[in-house]
């Protein structure tokens, strides 16, 4: 039987608090056919809800589309305070290979949901990853350094034109970054400690891009072009930052694994652990936040097979409930695997 293109969209919108105005927000995709709603995740301190959806292509633009209005309608961000880099609204919006569809027809899916918002919003709008303009906005840190308190600077740069939309500072809503990506994998370490220095200093001894290296008086060093010098981290494919929940009153390793295939959740686990001990703090379980793909799971399974030469699980749902234990995907908030992993999720589409 021939399948249809599945594609999977994950806005991340600047409001974790307000759940009146997250589900206003949410509403919109709901009505769209063609898209089903998967998960709708947002945390007070970060300030940020990550909501994830899947479907038809142009469905999926439309829905994406219709957040987008519904959120400049909802979010002001000259108030917005959080824990999470961010320089709009809408941070965020990738689109998502699934099933039966290419990253390069992913990456023109954000191109017309740009040109969209753009002219039919009045909004500025960026690509990046598999759809940016030009190498330097690949990467979403250099699109969004400064997050949107430099916002109103860089768009008076001509190096700062938009892909689409106005060249102008919207005050109230910052701007969209979109693109196509590879599934990542957002995930949280969790640490039994106030202490958020010592925890960014961990995030910084796992991640790709590492730590800045210091002479001995504890000064950085900068090359000739005086750029930070760094040593490189010993996780690719990883981001990582410490957050302080203050509600919860711990705090986090914060981590996005860009390809799970090369890092995988519990490799970024038993990294945290390690540098953990060596200063003498807790992990106590971690937590994924949207979904993650079932592979990504079953190859956990097999590390902690492996690692603590346990039997081998003798079903699916046996690996799954293996690495939930090993991971403590459930110390912080429940994991349920029919939310949380991907192809459980869409498994009715």
């Amino acid at each position: 039987m021939s399948k249809h293109p599945i594609v999977e969209c994950v806005p991340n919108i600047s409001e974790g608090r307000d759940r009146g105005k997250i589900d206003r927000i949410v509403s919109v995709v709901t009505e769209v056919a063609g898209v089903k709603l998967l998960d709708v995740d947002p945390n007070g301190d970060y300030n940020r809800c990550v909501i994830t959806y899947a479907g038809e292509p142009a469905a999926c633009v439309e829905a994406t589309f219709r957040l987008t209005a519904a959120a400049a309608d909802e979010i002001d961000m000259t108030a917005h305070t959080g824990e999470h880099p961010r320089s709009g609204a809408v941070d965020v919006a990738p689109f998502v290979p699934v099933r039966d569809i290419s990253m390069a027809e992913c990456a023109e899916l954000s191109r017309q949901y740009g040109a969209r918002v753009g002219k039919e919003l009045g909004l500025p709008v960026f690509l990046y990853e598999a759809a940016a303009s030009t190498p330097a906005r690949r990467n979403l840190a250099n699109v969004r350094k400064g997050e949107y308190e430099a916002l109103h600077e860089k768009m008076q740069s001509p190096e700062w034109i938009p892909d689409f939309g106005p060249h102008k500072f919207v005050s109230k809503f910052g701007c969209v970054i979109t693109g196509a990506r590879f599934f990542l994998v957002a995930y949280n370490v969790n640490l039994r400690t106030e202490d958020v220095d010592a925890t960014h200093d961990i995030a910084l001894h796992i991640r790709q891009m590492g730590w800045p290296l210091r002479r001995n008086d504890g000064t950085e060093v900068v090359n000739a072009l005086g750029k930070t010098v760094y040593h490189p981290g010993p996780l690719q494919n990883c981001k990582a930052m410490g957050v302080f929940l203050d509600k919860e009153r711990f705090s986090q390793v914060s981590i996005n694994l860009t390809n799970y295939l090369i890092t995988g959740p519990h490799v970024a686990f038993e990294q945290v652990k390690y540098e953990a001990r060596e200063r003498g703090l807790d992990v106590f379980g971690s937590e994924v936040v949207g979904l993650i793909p079932l592979e990504a799971m079953l190859l956990a399974a097999e590390y902690y097979v492996w690692k603590n030469s346990l039997p081998r699980p003798r079903s699916e749902q046996a690996a799954v409930s293996l690495v939930i234990e090993q991971l403590g995907l459930s110390s912080f908030n429940a994991f349920e695997p029919h939310n949380k992993i991907v192809e459980y999720a869409i498994s009715e589409q």
